[in-house]
């Protein structure tokens, strides 16, 4: 009898261990799943396209890019890898030339990262390589407004500029470029080219003084022109005296 109750406390110890066995896998099975990162298609192939990108692959980089923005963007969307995205394919394609599909991409970009600057600044410089100076100024503008701090957005501006005949708002921006980076060679060149340009254009009012003074003459010579001289009656001769 004595061996029997000890034989059923065993077992009753044996299914007590057991349960707290039991107990804490269903606590820590949990905790570790959830420490167990997904895999995310979108993630997998923006880091690929970002290494990519590194090695001056651009078709693969886009490529890559292209896939990642095709798959669920849930996951890159939570940090800023789908900015990163936007802008590292917007810049491939401008270095393929293909500037209207630049454009396109920092459009959808800035729709969703509206106070991104570096995709403000592709937008721009894809316009001025197509020879659309307004709209890459306007870019600019928006850009330099979001970071004041970028040296190579106000030169990218004054470029812009300049190429639209703008030149004293050029020399403008070349010296806010000088301002963040003195001494800039490069830069220091495009001021003097500017400030040499911009000296050599008659301002608004000096061109409104000359057309008014053109004006006024061209007005008198054709009145003087016209005004019909007036004839002296002749004088009539005193008879001599006898």
């Amino acid at each position: 009898m004595q061996q029997t109750k000890n034989g059923d406390m065993k077992l009753r110890q044996i299914f007590f261990i057991l349960a707290i066995l039991s107990f804490f896998s269903c606590c820590i099975i949990p905790v570790i799943a959830a420490n167990v990162t997904p895999t995310d298609a979108a993630t997998r192939l923006y880091n690929m396209g970002v290494e990519t990108l590194a090695t001056n692959d651009y078709e693969g980089a886009i490529a890559l890019f292209d896939q990642a923005l095709a798959s669920n963007t849930t996951m890159i969307k939570l940090s800023d890898a789908l900015l990163y995205t936007y802008q590292g394919k917007s810049f491939a394609l401008i270095q393929l030339g293909r500037y209207n599909d630049a454009i396109q991409t920092a459009d959808v970009g800035i729709a969703q990262y509206p106070k991104d600057a570096m995709l403000w600044n592709n937008k721009g410089y894809a316009n001025y390589k197509l020879g659309k100076y307004s709209d890459a100024i306007t870019a600019y503008n928006n850009a330099v407004s979001i970071d004041p701090t970028s040296s190579g957005t106000f030169i990218n501006q004054g470029d812009a500029l300049f190429a639209a005949g703008q030149y004293a708002d050029a020399v403008t921006a070349y010296n806010k470029s000088l301002e963040i980076d003195p001494g800039n060679s490069n830069t220091t060149a495009k001021l003097a080219t500017a400030q040499k340009a911009a000296a050599s254009v008659i301002s608004p009012v000096t061109l409104l003084i000359i057309i008014i003074v053109i004006a006024c003459a061209g007005i008198a010579g054709y009145y003087f022109m016209r005004k019909k001289p007036v004839k002296e009656e002749p004088k009539k001769k005193k008879p001599a005296k006898k």
